[in-house]
C-alpha cells in the first residue's frame, strides 16, 4: 500500500496548526468581534482539515484498488 500524498499530510498538519492558533487567539481576544473573527478562522481551518482527511482516505482507497 502506498503512503498518502505528502502534500496532503503537510496541508493537514498546517490546517491543524491554524485551527489551534486561531482558537487560542479567540480566547485571548479583547473584543467579541475579534473573538468571533478568530473563531470563524478556526472553524474554516477545521473544515479544511476534515476535507484533507477525506482526501487522504480517498488516496488510500485508490492505492488499495490499484493493488
Amino acid at each position: 500500500m502506498e503512503d498518502p500524498d505528502p502534500k496532503t499530510e503537510e496541508l493537514k498538519m498546517r490546517e491543524a496548526g491554524h485551527e489551534h492558533e486561531e482558537s487560542e487567539l479567540a480566547q485571548a481576544s479583547d473584543t467579541s468581534a475579534e473573538a468571533d473573527t478568530h473563531r470563524r478562522r478556526a472553524d474554516k481551518a477545521h473544515y479544511l482539515r476534515e476535507k484533507l482527511e477525506q482526501r487522504e482516505e480517498s488516496e488510500r482507497r485508490a492505492a488499495r484498488d490499484d493493488d
